[in-house]
């Protein structure tokens, strides 16, 4: 029993040290984030910025794209196998436009990303904590906040939004193309039933969602690579921790988040 209470407090101090690592990571970041503004920071770590939205957002919209026409065309199917049951064949309008705004989009998004860039921040940072790179940039009086994490958290906070929307998009028209193959519902007419389904508080309910998952994905696959310890085979193991931490989180504050919309929209 003895060992039981032990374990669970030190599983209970871990996960709270790294909540709070991520607590300071992320203002220290904030700190920071002046210097990656385009324009108005550094030249180079604003072209640093740049360079990250281009490979989280511009290198991921053909996967976010196809991975949205397939849920799409997969839940307008699935919703219509039951709803024809009951005559209701036009209520899969409501059901693919709300659910993508509001839920999908951003989750489908958050997931992407999380396996593409969350897994390549901690693989490039631990290479750097390993060569010992960190360590020069300290030497030169470079922060490496400042120098590695800033420019990859502006990035997504600006790439993953327009990724959601992205998403958000072509899962709409694909639940259109079901429509149109099972009805011969006209796409413009589609369009109309679809503006008229979801409203401005969907919208920002899912941007709101998008930049929480683009903090949560930038700080936990900065901070795995920050920790990582020992050689090449740990930065393996931060790469695959980072993964698996911040898909877990991403769900985790999506529950959250629709649990504080739904009950602030009911009361």
């Amino acid at each position: 029993m003895a060992n039981v209470l032990e374990n669970v407090g030190e599983r209970t101090i871990e996960h709270l040290d790294y909540v709070g690592s991520l607590n300071i990571q992320w203002w220290a970041t904030i700190r920071a984030m002046g210097r990656a503004l385009p324009f108005v920071g550094n030249r180079y770590r604003w072209q640093a910025t740049v360079k990250q939205v281009l490979e989280i957002g511009v290198d991921a919209m053909p996967m976010v794209s196809l991975m949205a026409i397939c849920t799409g065309f997969i839940l307008a199917m699935q919703g219509a196998s039951e709803l024809r049951r009951f005559g209701a064949l036009h209520y899969i309008i409501d059901l693919v436009a709300v659910g993508f705004t509001r839920e999908l989009g951003p989750l489908l998004t958050a997931i992407a990303v999380s396996g593409r860039s969350g897994s390549a921040f901690a693989a490039e940072i631990g290479t750097m904590k390993v060569t010992e790179e960190l360590d020069s940039l300290r030497v030169m009086a470079l922060e490496p906040v400042e120098f590695v994490l800033a420019p990859k958290y502006l990035a997504a906070l600006i790439s993953v939004p327009c990724l959601s929307i992205i998403s958000n998009l072509f899962g709409i028209l694909a639940g259109g193309l079901f429509m149109f193959l099972s009805t011969r519902l006209a796409p413009l007419l589609y369009i109309h039933y679809v503006f008229n389904s979801i409203n401005l508080h969907d919208v920002i309910t899912g941007l709101i969602k998008s930049v929480a998952f683009a903090t949560i994905i930038a700080h936990v696959g900065c901070l795995e690579g920050f920790r990582v310890r020992g050689g090449p085979d740990s930065v393996g193991r931060s790469t695959t921790s980072a993964v698996v931490k911040s898909t877990f989180l991403v769900i985790v504050a999506d529950a959250v988040f629709t649990a504080i919309f739904y009950f602030t929209v009911k009361h």
